[in-house]
């Protein structure tokens, strides 16, 4: 059921998807009509939040089905009037599935309001509470303990601190204000706690902030999905190329019960700290995180690093796995993206890059004959053309 209006795009950014989801092979096996319902279909759905909430079990430290249990307890804290139940996915031995509640109809719109940002808004959508910073725009006559309606501002159009608001905005529930509108806009930079505690969202999807983070990695299924397809083995050396914050690395090294080597890099120093934060949370000892640009991992005439740093001399490694920086707009729930064309379609030159250096004339990992590589290398070159 749509609740929300379909994602808000620049113009010439839904223009230029729309060309790419209703191009002429597209076409001709249905219709144009079809393609271009189609199109406004996705846009509707990337503005929702998906039907489950996916973790992924450390089964690194216990098994699902301990996890399970301890999951059902927290759940039962946090819903204690619902049942709420969690699956296990039937293909994937180590997700866990929550189902995601709503839309929730009936819920009484308060006099008193606040709005939040577009991002913010989409982390409610998903189970989280309000943290001040996120908080744009309050009542005037707000103060704390009181019931408040939450709205979104999908345009950015609110102005911070502002007392009413009368733009394009989304109802995303009520929650209780932990702070008065003076305290929150005091401008006081360390108040960065929760601002509202959301008691009845729209959308009923559990919180996991530190919801046994030893145990529990909150992942989107396909981020999952990505690694049982890579199908690491113990006792193997495989590089995530870029790697943070970590989920595909620690699960990688989860998947290999932690024996052999996983080589996490990214370009940004505070991401991999990111990343070794997430091993040492997840107690994987098996990952080594480097700051260094992936496009440069490969270099033929190096003597190698005894301490596995890069760069990295052809064919050392057994697996890679390359999840190309991108501009994350398929994420959900997502209710606005304000790039511009310019930034959507930028990441296209690095993207090559990174597959160049994957499985160009010389690589970094030793493909079997059969695997038909080349080829591949010859389909992406095109691609990216």
């Amino acid at each position: 059921m749509s609740v929300f209006p379909k994602v808000s795009l620049r113009p010439e950014v839904e223009n230029y998807l729309k060309e790419i989801f209703t191009n002429q092979e597209i076409v001709s096996s249905s219709s144009k009509q079809e393609a271009e319902r189609k199109f406004e279909a996705l846009l509707n759905h990337l503005a929702h939040p998906p039907s489950f909430t996916t973790v992924r079990v450390n089964t690194h430290l216990a098994s699902v089905h301990n996890v399970k249990n301890l999951l059902l307890d927290e759940l039962q804290k946090q819903f204690s009037e619902l049942s709420i139940p969690v699956i296990e996915h039937p293909d994937l031995p180590d997700i866990l599935l929550i189902p995601v509640i709503g839309p929730r109809k009936n819920i009484k719109r308060q006099q008193c309001e606040a709005i939040v940002g577009a991002q913010c808004g989409s982390a409610v959508l998903r189970g989280a509470h309000i943290y001040v910073p996120g908080i744009v725009s309050a009542s005037k006559f707000m103060k704390a303990g009181d019931v408040v309606s939450v709205y979104s501002d999908i345009k950015g159009k609110c102005k911070k601190g502002a007392k009413e608001f009368d733009g394009e905005k989304v109802f995303l529930g009520n929650g209780i204000s932990n702070l008065s509108r003076k305290e929150i806009f005091n401008g006081l930079p360390e108040l960065k706690g929760v601002g509202i505690r959301m008691t009845e969202p729209i959308y009923l999807s559990p919180s996991f902030d530190n919801v046994l983070p030893s145990y529990l990695f909150l992942q989107n299924l396909p981020s999952a999905i990505v690694t049982h397809v890579l199908n690491p083995q113990p006792g193997e050396k495989i590089l995530d190329m870029c790697a943070a914050p970590g989920g595909k690395t620690t699960h990688i090294a989860s998947l290999m019960h932690d024996q052999g080597e996983v080589i996490a890099l990214d370009k940004i120093s505070s991401k991999v700290e990111k990343v070794k934060q997430n091993a040492s949370l997840l107690g994987l000892n098996s990952i080594k995180a480097f700051c260094f640009d992936a496009t440069k991992a490969l270099k033929p005439d190096i003597i190698e690093d005894p301490s596995g740093a890069p760069p990295f001399l052809p064919e050392s490694f057994d697996r890679i796995l390359l999840d190309a920086p991108c501009s994350g707009m398929g994420q959900r729930p997502n209710m606005a993206c304000t790039w511009t064309l310019k930034e959507v379609t930028s990441y296209q030159p690095l993207q090559r890059k990174l597959f160049t250096v994957l499985i160009g004339d010389s690589s970094l990992v030793d493909f079997p004959a059969w695997a038909g590589i080349k080829p591949l290398a010859s389909y992406l070159s095109i691609l990216f053309s």
